[in-house]
């Protein structure tokens, strides 16, 4: 790199500005890069042409840990990425992922993307998008790296909450629509990480055996639709390797997948740190190099795309064809976002962003249990609430790994139940446990604890998984399924002395519950965002009538998981081999026929809902052009709430095993007291297939399929059958 352009901030955007009036030349007409009346693809093409090989070598990588090159001669900016799908990350030092220390970094934090996925509502993700990238927009940033739509193989994976559950079908609906939130306010989405990145255990060099039916059925499907339905601009590698090649530089999935079979024209990035080799790099679809080690600002000259890439083009080992190629998806990506005329204003923490973040923890959040009817809570006949559990005063948005988030404010649940209960109730608060004292000073907070449960109307425990090592969080896998700090026992005695308990769990996944049949409610609160004590308080009082539903399967023990039955997770080390195939959560769960803690789109409410029969327009056809599922469903309890009706295909006869059933439709339906709604499904050939790898594509083979319609995978209320002739 010329020594001209090693830069400070200040200077870089005075050339900046200082090129951009040189070029438009006081009042002369624009060249045709920067003429925003051009199409892109043509504006793309004249930048390129009036560009240096070093400046074009300077647009593929890093200049700073969250920044990469523009082109300052042409007023060309450079891109900013914000680093975590939840929220802002806040701003970094130029050479390491530290806190640069300033104060008008912080946010507002969104509930975690497995709290979106609960919702199984695509309108929440749309307005998640939206309102997260009106912030991206107020911090200058033309990227968000987000969405996670990695697969939930074992709930060991600290970073479940990440990500969006178990189901591709579920996955794929609610990531394309954050990716369109995002996209329509001008700032790029970047799906992650690409593929197969389903563990944090040795996750930098693992090498993933996986099927090809597997990949295609299973790890795909997300990322296939945020690229043709999402029309995602960005997307990042994984730090795995699949099958022998790291996945930022792996031919079969950049080149043969991607590029020429989904027809990608975005941007691929590598995740920080996960670019190994230049020629890979250069030849295998590896566009945007970041996080390659750093220890000075020279680090950046010498990232895999920098000078090695450089010298060997100079060397005439390699041409600039690829380099070209790679330079106009930066370039095609840059005019969707920072260099857009159409990008709007942003705004950052503001009181409609965090209702908006309100609103989608309120549909996320799932009532899993609910006996007797202990919620909600009828406030007039409680004089004592007794709170236990560290989490209830614990802040979740400060941490985790990349997806950390700078929170305006985040509201405890403890002072969410003072704020909605506090005038009319006496709470008290006992911790119960504590993640940071010693066995014996935890014996003495669970007696302390105990005590107070025995005086009081109600208990509310609210505990869980916190962001801290070898729980949820980036770089580490739990260790094992049962809650920390002892909080089983906990549980088990406080049912002991009050059986008005309820559980509030907050996590990013599931865990063991010993006492499930102790406690009459449980409530599955994820990580919630700002308004997040606020959000379960509601919930608790019924002031919100939860109708969350589970995107991942909660088995009894860890005995029911495939990976874990068949020794597959988390490998020797060096691999690690997916034996259990296609049968991932609840598709396995069924396949042993094995009977969950809480099924795979599972969730309670407050209200009741009956099916009707099922109706199909078509009995039998050549083809399914036109074929629609209805079924009525009736809200026959006494107030309004909403219902998840969850659409799945049975292949009762195929040439290869298929599941029992596969999600493959649903739709929520909010039902006045009395309504009833006529829930109608579009079938097409896709809803049928599974793929074959033998002929390397999808197939829908003839023969008879079912159409089982219920509230939950394990929860069947009626069903209709088609024959595809």
């Amino acid at each position: 790199m010329c020594y001209e352009f090693k830069l400070t901030k200040v200077k870089k955007i005075g050339l900046i500005l200082l090129s951009t009036v040189c070029a438009l030349n006081l009042g002369a007409q624009k060249p045709i890069y920067q003429d925003t009346a051009q199409p892109i693809e043509k504006r793309v093409e004249d930048a390129l042409a009036r560009m240096t090989l070093e400046e074009k070598i300077r647009l593929i990588h890093a200049n700073e840990i969250y920044s990469s090159w523009g082109v300052p001669r042409l007023g060309i900016p450079e891109n900013h990425p914000t680093d975590g799908p939840l929220g802002l990350r806040p701003e970094m030092k130029w050479n390491a992922p530290v806190h640069e220390g300033i104060s008008g970094d912080s946010c507002t934090s969104y509930p975690a993307l497995v709290c979106l996925a609960a919702t199984w509502n695509p309108e929440m993700g749309r307005l998640y998008g939206k309102s997260y990238s009106e912030e991206a927009l107020y911090r200058n940033k033309n990227i968000i790296l987000g969405p996670g739509v990695n697969i939930c193989r074992t709930p060991l994976n600290g970073r479940s909450f990440e990500y969006m559950g178990e189901d591709p079908y579920l996955t794929s609906q609610m990531a394309v629509s954050y990716i369109q939130g995002v996209q329509g306010n001008h700032v790029a989405a970047c799906v992650k990480h690409f593929a197969v990145n389903n563990q944090e255990t040795n996750r930098a060099d693992i090498n993933t055996i996986v099927d090809e039916r597997t990949l295609h059925e299973i790890y795909l499907p997300a990322f296939k639709a945020a690229v043709q339905e999402g029309n995602v601009w960005m997307v990042m590698g994984a730090y795995n390797k699949y099958n022998g090649q790291h996945c930022c530089h792996n031919q079969y999935l950049l080149n043969d997948i991607l590029r020429k079979e989904w027809n990608y024209d975005g941007v691929l990035a590598s995740d920080f740190g996960g670019t190994h080799d230049t020629k890979e790099a250069i030849f295998n679809g590896l566009d945007l190099e970041f996080g390659t080690a750093i220890d000075s600002i020279e680090s950046y000259d010498n990232y895999f795309l920098a000078f090695p890439y450089l010298e060997l083009i100079k060397k005439g080992e390699v041409g600039v064809k690829e380099l070209d190629e790679k330079v106009r998806r930066v370039l095609r990506m840059m005019y969707r976002t920072n260099m857009s005329a159409d990008k709007p204003w942003g705004s950052l923490a503001s009181p409609e962003h965090a209702d908006d973040a309100r609103k989608i923890a309120e549909e996320g959040i799932v009532l899993l249990q609910n006996k007797d009817n202990i919620l909600p809570l009828d406030i007039s006949r409680l004089k004592r609430v007794v709170v236990v559990g560290e989490n209830a005063v614990t802040k979740m948005s400060c941490g985790g790994g990349s997806s950390e988030v700078k929170a305006k404010y985040e509201v405890l649940p403890l002072d969410g139940i003072r704020n909605r209960l506090g005038n009319k109730v006496e709470i008290i608060y006992k911790p119960g446990y504590s993640s940071a004292v010693e066995p014996e000073e935890n014996e003495k907070l669970r007696m302390e604890a105990v005590e107070a449960a025995k005086l009081a109307d109600m208990v509310i425990f609210v505990g869980g998984l916190n962001k801290q090592p070898d729980q949820d969080g980036e770089s580490w896998d739990r260790k094992s399924y049962e809650l920390p700090y002892n909080q089983n026992e906990l549980i088990e005695e406080l049912a002991a002395v009050n059986s008005q308990l309820v559980a509030v769990m907050i996590s990013g996944n599931a865990y063991a519950m010993p006492w499930v049949k102790k406690v009459p409610g449980i409530v599955q609160a994820w990580y919630a965002g700002t308004e997040s004590g606020n959000v379960i308080a509601s919930v608790l009082v019924g002031d919100v009538n939860p109708s969350g539903k589970l995107p991942i399967t909660f088995p009894v023990s860890l005995k029911d998981n495939g990976a874990h039955v068949l020794n597959a997770y988390p490998g020797d080390g060096k691999k690690v081999e997916y034996k259990e195939g296609i049968y991932v959560g609840y598709r396995w769960i069924e396949k042993q026929k094995i009977k969950p803690l809480f099924a795979f789109g599972h969730g309670l409410s407050y209200t009741t809902f009956k099916y009707g029969n099922a109706t199909v327009n078509k009995k039998n056809m050549h083809d399914v052009e036109g074929l629609v599922v209805t079924v009525p469903v009736t809200n026959v309890g006494t107030r309004e709430g909403a219902e998840i009706v969850q659409l799945y295909v049975c292949d009762d006869k195929s040439s290869l095993p298929r599941p029992v059933k596969e999600l493959k439709r649903f739709s929520k339906v909010r039902l006045a007291a009395g309504e009833t709604c006529n829930v109608s499904f579009s079938i097409d050939k896709d809803a049928l297939s599974f793929y074959d790898p033998e002929l390397h594509r999808w197939v829908a083979e003839p023969g008879k399929f079912q159409f089982l319609i219920g509230s939950a995978s394990d929860d069947i209320r009626t069903k209709v059958s088609f024959e595809l002739e």
